[in-house]
């Protein structure tokens, strides 16, 4: 594994998560592998490994020679066994760069990002990946063995000028998703959420499950600041000069009602909506989410 890329993969964090049951039964097994059954059963002549036979495994996967040399039954896996494809898509437009702490939402998102490609390759689904702001900036096509040129991307992500875009870009995703799969959209979604949900609808056009996970700073929402100033956007240059003692009660609703509006409009179209903060730690959010996911699954 890339030594540029390996950062994004703090040891620590995934040892955690992948020691809970939940993980290692669950997660593992469901969120980037079964959680819907891929309905391209094909056939592989690449030996993977064996594991442990359980309770409504097929027994024509088992190995009968293992047995006869361990007395213990084992199945064969083979490399597309999972069949499915699993794609992430980051915004790295940037808005994304903002960082009122040591992390920024692209910093947050690119971890995010890296840790689910790992979980997704681990269980041998072909991941793949898409960079845009405006427009797609980088793009990984989904592969078994991508996990390196996936990391390697998401390290020299390049500064872009210019405002993000959202619908443009999920139309070109959607054209070079040509199978279903697992689709993760990972971005702050500054877009009026009609946009949104017009691309997300195009992510599924072919019957693949989204999920969102829209990041934010902890300032974005709370507007903490106190000192008179001209503010300025980081994707269109403008500045306004704003008192924040006027405008924060104001600035917090329309904040809080865009993304109560993100989350019941996406969950009216069956997709998989989670916020995130740039001060949850990662490990936390990530547990947090798929416990929920493995609750409704159940």
């Amino acid at each position: 594994m890339s030594a540029a890329g390996a950062r994004f993969l703090d040891p620590a964090v995934l040892a955690r998560i992948r020691d809970l049951e939940l993980m290692a039964r669950t997660v593992v097994q469901g969120f980037v592998n079964g959680l819907h059954r891929s309905p391209y059963l094909g056939v592989s002549v690449d030996f993977a490994e064996h594991r442990a036979y359980m309770p409504g495994d097929d027994i024509r996967q088992i190995d009968w020679r293992v047995f006869a040399r361990s007395d213990r039954f084992y199945v064969k896996q083979f490399e597309a066994d999972s069949n499915a494809n699993f794609l992430v898509l980051l915004d790295v437009s940037r808005s994304m760069r903002f960082a009122s702490g040591p992390v920024s939402k692209l910093d947050y998102g690119r971890t995010l990002a890296a840790c689910l490609a790992y979980f997704a390759r681990g269980q041998r689904d072909r991941v793949g990946l898409i960079t845009f702001d405006r427009e797609v900036v980088d793009f990984v096509p989904p592969a078994a063995k991508h996990l390196d040129v996936i990391l390697h991307t998401l390290d020299r992500i390049p500064e872009r000028e210019g405002k993000g875009e959202l619908l443009g870009p999920m139309l070109r995703a959607a054209e070079a998703s040509r199978r279903r799969g697992i689709i993760v959209l990972i971005s702050d979604l500054y877009e009026d959420p009609e946009n949104a949900l017009r691309a997300a609808r195009a992510l599924q056009h072919k019957g693949s499950d989204l999920i969102v996970f829209q990041v934010l700073d902890p300032a974005e929402r709370d507007f903490p600041y106190e000192a008179a100033a001209n503010y300025e956007d980081l994707e269109t240059g403008e500045k306004m000069p704003i008192v924040p003692e006027y405008v924060r009660a104001q600035y917090r609703k329309l904040v809080q009602e865009h993304v109560e509006t993100l989350q019941r409009r996406l969950g009216e179209n069956r997709v998989d909506y989670c916020l995130l903060d740039t001060r949850t730690p990662l490990d936390t959010a990530l547990v947090r989410y798929l416990s929920r996911r493995e609750r409704l699954t159940r």
